[in-house]
């Protein structure tokens, strides 16, 4: 079932159901009225005919006349008075008599003051009535024909009225719905038109108010989201294409060179060496691009535990001089470490073991002295390093791009590399909530500053 649809019949349900309790009530009211004003009526007219016959002292066959040739006569109307003793003093009609009264009607009425019952259609009322020291028992019954045709048109016309209302609300609800509804219907239209191939599309945002044009707006931000990742994965996959194609390319043409002759033993050393030259270089690029794709994860998927930053940074310093004897790499505190001092974050070791390595090699790499100065402070909320080199800096034209993978500046004349380890720093400072920003001047030297906020065990 569609959701127009639904909302109609809910809606119409909804206003039939509370449409059908008011004209109950209304209707009830009206019966329960109508019903109480009738027993009063009643009870006037047997009043008006025992006065006439005990304090007028009219004879009861006049009575009987009088009443009879009356325009006023209610339909089937009798009325009987009784003494206390349930001897009969006035009958409108003896010889129909619907009502036969009893001694026991006359007991109850003795009793209680005063019933009100029903004979078939009639109604009757029974009560007492006091003159001159005598107490009479009186009953008086009849058909409440006028009352009763106006509430069965009443009936009739909430019943008629109801249908009319509901099938109204049938229709104006579909309408409706179908207004309210149509930004819905245009949206999935142009959701169809979008594919891969189209992620520029995007939907109509109407007046930018309601929950459809919030609705609108996010799926909005999602295909941006989707553009930008297709795009990145689109460069990614070119620069890779374009990175793997490069040391292969030379890892071949040295191998089918070295094989097109026999050579000397020293010669093929020589190539033996400049082939595992760039092996090497292979390995560390689908190293990089493992830990690129990692650290492009969803940040739920990746195991997060509390972990020293500073031992995270020795081990990080540990690996770095195994691969690299001749780099020296400094870690100090910028103040006193106490005990009860933050140093603990809440991260992924590995992840940020890779970072600190990145940021380390780079600095010794672009240095004359291949020296690290790391520094290690915090505030109030984060955990503060700073990683210093007094190296060839980087250009200015070159900062704002030094995160973009597989960029390379004009330092790239000076060291080996490919372009990832600084993005690939970037993206896993941003998993653990962080940041990082650099400051260089040409033939200074460079400084990486990273903020990462921290927790107490």
């Amino acid at each position: 079932m569609k959701i127009r649809l639904k909302l109609t019949l809910l809606f119409a349900g909804l206003f039939a159901i509370l449409l059908m309790a008011f004209s109950i009530v209304v209707y009830l009211s009206a019966a329960d009225q109508r019903e109480e004003e009738y027993f009063k009526r009643l009870r006037q007219l047997a009043i008006t005919k025992t006065r006439l016959l005990v304090e007028a002292k009219i004879d009861p066959a006049v009575l009987q006349l009088i009443y009879k040739s009356s325009l006023n006569t209610l339909p089937q109307e009798e009325v009987a008075i009784f003494d206390t003793s349930f001897h009969i003093l006035y009958h409108d009609a003896n010889d129909i008599d619907r009502v036969k009264e009893t001694t026991g009607m006359i007991d109850s009425i003795k009793t209680m003051k005063e019933i009100h019952f029903y004979v078939d259609d009639l109604q009757a009322i029974g009560f007492l009535h006091s003159f001159d020291g005598k107490t009479y028992a009186i009953t008086a019954a009849a058909r409440d024909v006028t009352g009763l045709k106006k509430l069965n048109t009443l009936r009739i016309t909430l019943l008629i009225g109801n249908c009319a209302a509901i099938l109204f609300t049938l229709l104006a609800g579909m309408l409706f719905a179908r207004k309210a509804l149509k930004p819905v219907s245009t949206m999935v239209d142009r959701v169809a038109d979008i594919s891969a191939s189209r992620l520029d599309l995007r939907l109509g945002t109407g007046n930018g108010k309601d929950e459809i044009a919030e609705l609108a707006i996010t799926f909005n931000r999602m295909l941006d989201r989707l553009e930008a990742s297709f795009d990145g994965t689109k460069q990614f996959v070119s620069n890779i294409s374009h990175e793997l194609r490069t040391p292969l390319a030379a890892l071949i043409a040295e191998l089918e060179i070295a094989a097109m002759k026999a050579r000397t033993t020293e010669e093929y050393k020589q190539v033996i060496g400049t082939t595992l030259l760039d092996a090497r270089r292979l390995s560390r690029l689908s190293t990089d691009l493992l830990d690129l794709a990692k650290a492009s994860y969803d940040q739920s998927g990746i195991n997060y535990k509390e972990l020293r930053l500073d031992e995270v940074l020795l081990d990080a310093r540990k690996e770095t001089l195994k691969a690299n004897p001749r780099y020296h790499v400094d870690i100090h505190f910028a103040k006193e470490l106490e005990e009860g001092d933050p140093v603990t974050i809440r991260g992924n070791e590995y992840l940020l073991r890779v970072a600190f390595i990145n940021l380390i090699e780079n600095a010794c790499k672009f240095s004359a002295n291949h020296t690290c100065a790391i520094s290690i402070g915090f505030d109030a909320n984060d955990l503060l390093l700073k990683f210093s080199d007094q190296g060839i800096g980087i250009p200015t034209e070159d900062i704002a791009h030094i995160f973009t993978p597989f960029y390379r500046g004009e330092n790239k004349r000076h060291a080996p590399g490919n372009g990832i380890g600084l993005s690939l720093t970037s993206r896993i400072i941003q998993l653990h909530s962080g940041s990082i920003a650099v400051e260089s001047e040409t033939g200074k030297g460079t400084t990486f500053s990273i903020h990462i906020p921290y927790s107490i065990l």
